[in-house]
């Protein structure tokens, strides 16, 4: 846990080991591969073989006991030596999470150990093409069948990395015995299930993982596919959420680190006018001092949403969360692009590795979360302004 504004002497040497961990892989292999199409699997097995994939599933299921907080350390560190693995987010963060503090002894047997060492990786579907950022417009629904078990039926869009996984941990609906209305809860669906079809999506982002279009044509699923209760699926989500956001702020975070480094790097060496190096300007120097201040404010802010979520305190994790990853997003899309503009034309060059950071920083303007909808949660929740929709 953070307390007093700084990281207890673990995580601080946690972070330095993964950081020199994800220096011996490094962007070369990170971009080679996103570039050519491969997984960076050779990164993930070595990140679990290290302990660092489970560093949050608690010990007696074979992980590392800690927190969420080392987690998200874990990805910082990494995306800061530019070898991000994105399906942290999914597998150890929300599917970890879900299934850590709702799920029944045997569910907790049967997926903990898996992620806690690596082996099991699991995705995370929820968004539908035409329910966007309005998840009460999910229409993905599950029935009972007359054996008790389930027969799941809809689509899921912008899912993330399902060719890496064994089981997808799907939100979908649920018929109300008694009312009949809808009512929100949680599925592990293999990814081999007859009905499932996978179709990837062209994306023009430099990634390894790729996105995928989920169809659901009556996958028939046992009884114990349901994460946890029916009855507890609003407070399971809410538990895959807030940790999918400070997740998506620690990746945006080593991104801009790594961008604000490389600026640095290339101002105190490069030299246009006499022998003075380009740093020494104001124009150069000034903009990249308050992208280290902006980069601070909101290393504070997810360490602060973290800490919340490992005391319990869920609600004012969630706030912490949304305005933590939304402070992430914006710095980084900002220190990219200072970063580019600091390299001149050299910036625009694959050999100094920022133009294929510019799509993937943008991305955290948009995902897991919008920065509108971060703007409208703050101003409902945090300041209690009417709602606009």
């Amino acid at each position: 846990m953070t307390n007093n504004f700084t990281e207890t002497d673990e995580r601080i040497a946690l972070r330095k080991a993964v950081h020199e961990f994800g220096r011996s892989f490094g962007p070369e292999y990170y971009l080679s591969a996103a570039r050519e199409g491969r997984k960076t699997t050779e990164l993930w097995d070595a990140a679990s073989k290290n302990g660092y994939v489970g560093v949050n599933i608690p010990e007696e299921y074979g992980g590392g006991g800690g927190e969420l907080g080392d987690l998200a350390a874990v990805l910082e560190e990494l995306a800061a030596a530019g070898a991000p693995l994105l399906m942290l987010v999914v597998s150890p963060a929300i599917v970890g999470t879900v299934i850590t503090e709702f799920g029944t002894d045997e569910q907790k047997k049967r997926w903990l150990p898996g992620v806690a060492d690596g082996s099991g990786r699991y995705a995370f579907a929820i968004t539908e093409a035409d329910a966007g950022s309005n998840s009460h417009k999910i229409v993905t629904t599950a029935y009972r069948t007359e054996d008790g078990g389930w027969r799941l039926t809809g689509n899921k869009t912008f899912i993330s990395g399902v060719d890496e996984a064994s089981h997808i941990l799907v939100v979908a609906r649920t018929e109300d015995a008694k009312s009949g209305n809808l009512k929100p809860a949680l599925f592990m669906v293999p990814t081999d299930s007859e009905g499932l079809v996978a179709n990837e999506i062209d994306m023009g982002i430099v990634l390894p993982e790729k996105q995928f279009t989920l169809f659901f044509d009556d996958i028939v699923l046992p009884y114990d596919a349901l994460v946890g209760s029916e009855d507890a699926a609003i407070a399971q989500l809410f538990a895959g959420l807030i940790p999918e956001r400070i997740m998506g702020a620690s990746i945006a975070l080593g991104g801009a680190r790594l961008a604000i480094e490389k600026a640095v790097a290339y101002a105190k060496e490069r030299t246009v006018f006499k022998d003075t190096p380009i740093g020494a300007y104001q124009a150069i120097s000034h903009p990249l001092a308050e992208l280290h201040m902006e980069l601070e404010a909101a290393r504070l802010m997810t360490q602060k949403a973290a800490a919340l979520l490992a005391d319990g305190d869920h609600m004012s994790a969630g706030e912490a969360a949304n305005i933590a990853k939304f402070l992430a997003a914006e710095v980084s899309v900002k220190a990219v692009d200072q970063a580019i503009q600091t390299h001149g034309g050299n910036g625009l060059t694959r050999e100094y590795g920022l133009v294929d950071m510019v799509t993937s920083a943008r991305l955290g303007r948009i995902a897991p979360v919008s920065r509108e909808m971060v703007l409208n949660f703050v101003a409902q929740f945090s300041l209690g302004l009417p709602k606009s929709y």
